[in-house]
């Protein structure tokens, strides 16, 4: 069975450390014997989280941006970093192209979707449903992942298949005979067969439905220790177990998590998400929180085992713990999510995303000292039709995102920036008009709750006259991402500017962020350049500074 003298060392060692020893930071430091959850202050949501030898990886939804489905990696669930896209590019349809106003995807795209590692072909499966419709399928074989210890030293994704099914909110599951199976749905869960290469459905089958016609959803299949489990979540709120010794059942359920309190105030209860073991045996449950205005964060528990097999998290005070021990003691480590990039090598690192496909043949990295050259790729005065907007996650609960330009070679008529990315956006940049260039701060850029464009910005405050010529110009987003879901409160973010890199201005008043969860994804930081009347103008990035405040 499920090895329980492994979790009662665990929960022993938690109960100790929780009475009163001294926490360390997140910091990436191998001698942290806790963490305090969220265990990273990103919007990285719909998760699911596998483990090949040391190296966790983690999958995420994007819905429009691009590259989509990023996976992040760890050797401690704690301390995580983008490593790879799984969908280099959205081959979803026209829209992710981001060609008009009227054909451009916002909240569509990739929503919860799987990843899983198959050992017998070395093998990475992503899987996803898109618009409701179609199920796409991208691989990545040829990593040696497994022979490596986890290590890859470079990926290289390909679209599979696609099959003409929706498996919404897909979970996939290899296995011991490497058979591959998928579980699905909302309400009726459902598990498919798939074929030899898991590009094709075998068979389909519902395996389970709520009896109250409760919506859950968010599918993450497993199999351990003889049982077939499905772990789905009723939103906002509830995490659910099923449990069968046959993945076509029967199944039956237990809730794992319902309205936990903490381990963050003004924000959502823990759910989604999925369970990963360590090499010792130890089990982790890692969720997320709705935490608006700033997305949906990760937390996570450590779990122990029933002696006839169901999961139940580890609770402090009846609650999720904002602190446990550490899951996994290793000198390993990540690069931290906070610093310079300075755009150097041959492609952009993984941190970044456009707002959609980008036109490839309207930016470049320069090499050599670094810097990454934007031209102007869309003719339009509306900011969310304008392609090539290249965006950042917040780091919370408050950071800044700071960009250096070079705005010398802009063109009459062009837009370039810094921008808070979301539906309800504001921006600091320069307007050139004439050979005249204008530092202004703009907001009143909104999308209405059909995601069409309803204004396209207002200019709240001017600056100070920049020369054409400008070389070095930093702009600089601040932004407080403190959770204030389900509360009136509204944080702020505010938007400075500096011609020397030292000494700074506000421009503009507080820029009150929304709340409101039905965009998804949380605010982002984002660089901008576009043509309002012809194409040609280009900005330099010459760097890009994240900053905890």
């Amino acid at each position: 069975m499920h090895k329980l003298g492994a979790y009662l060392v665990l929960l022993t060692s938690f109960l100790y450390l929780s009475a009163g020893s001294p926490l360390a930071t997140n910091a990436l430091d191998q001698r942290a014997t806790t963490f305090t959850n969220p265990p990273l202050w990103e919007d990285y949501p719909d998760l699911e989280v596998i483990r090949i030898g040391d190296a966790f990886y983690y999958t995420s939804s994007t819905f429009a941006f691009s590259p989509g489905a990023p996976i992040l990696k760890s050797y401690d669930l704690v301390n995580w970093t983008p490593v790879t896209h799984s969908v280099p590019t959205l081959n979803f349809g026209t829209k992710y192209n981001l060609n008009s106003a009227t054909d451009r995807g916002y909240v569509k795209g990739i929503w919860a979707s799987s990843l899983r590692y198959r050992n017998s072909t070395d093998t990475f499966y992503w899987m996803g449903c898109v618009d409701g419709s179609k199920t796409y399928v991208w691989t990545a074989s040829g990593t040696n992942a497994l022979k490596n210890n986890g290590e890859v030293s470079s990926w290289n994704w390909k679209a599979a298949a696609t099959l003409s099914k929706c498996y919404y909110d897909c979970g996939i599951l290899v296995d011991d005979d490497d058979t591959m199976y998928v579980a699905y749905g909302s309400t009726k869960i459902m598990v498919a067969q798939l074929n030899k290469d898991g590009t094709a459905e075998v068979k389909s089958q519902q395996v389970y439905v709520t009896s109250d016609s409760a919506y859950i959803e968010g599918s993450r299949m497993y199999k351990i220790n003889g049982y077939y489990y499905i772990f789905v979540t009723k939103p906002a709120n509830e995490e659910w177990v099923l449990k069968s010794k046959s993945p076509w059942g029967p199944y039956e359920m237990k809730v794992l998590v319902a309205s936990i309190a903490g381990p963050l105030t003004n924000a959502g209860y823990a759910h989604q998400g999925g369970i990963v073991d360590t090499r010792d045996g130890k089990w982790y449950y890692v969720a997320f929180l709705d935490s608006f205005p700033g997305g949906r964060i990760p937390v996570v528990a450590p779990i122990t085992w029933t002696s006839d097999g169901w999961p139940q998290v580890v609770k402090v005070d009846n609650a999720w713990g904002k602190t446990y021990p550490m899951p996994v003691q290793t000198s390993k480590t990540v690069p931290a999510p906070v610093g310079t990039d300075s755009f150097q090598g041959t492609a952009l690192s993984d941190e970044w995303e456009w707002n959609h496909n980008p036109d490839t043949s309207k930016f470049r990295l320069v090499g050599g000292a670094g810097g990454l050259l934007l031209q102007t790729a869309t003719v339009t005065n509306d900011f969310f039709s304008a392609r090539n907007t290249l965006t950042h996650r917040i780091i919370g609960p408050k950071s800044s995102g700071t960009f250096r330009l070079d705005i010398s070679k802009m063109k009459d008529g062009d837009r370039a920036g810094a921008a808070l990315f979301r539906d309800i956006a504001a921006y600091i940049g320069v307007q050139k008009e004439g050979t005249a260039v204008k530092l202004v701060m703009v907001n009143n850029l909104n999308l209405d709750a059909n995601w069409a464009t309803n204004t396209t910005g207002t200019v709240a405050a001017a600056g100070p006259t920049i020369d054409s010529g400008t070389t070095d110009l930093w702009l600089r987003v601040q932004a407080d991402i403190t959770p204030a879901f389900g509360t009136s409160t509204q944080r702020t973010t505010t938007f400075w500017y500096s011609t020397d890199g030292s000494k700074w201005s506000q421009l503009g008043p507080a820029f009150p962020m929304t709340n409101a969860w039905q965009f998804f994804t949380g605010y982002r930081f984002a660089v901008f350049n576009f043509a309002t009347k012809a194409l040609g103008g280009e900005v330099a990035v010459k760097g890009f500074t994240m900053a905890k405040l």
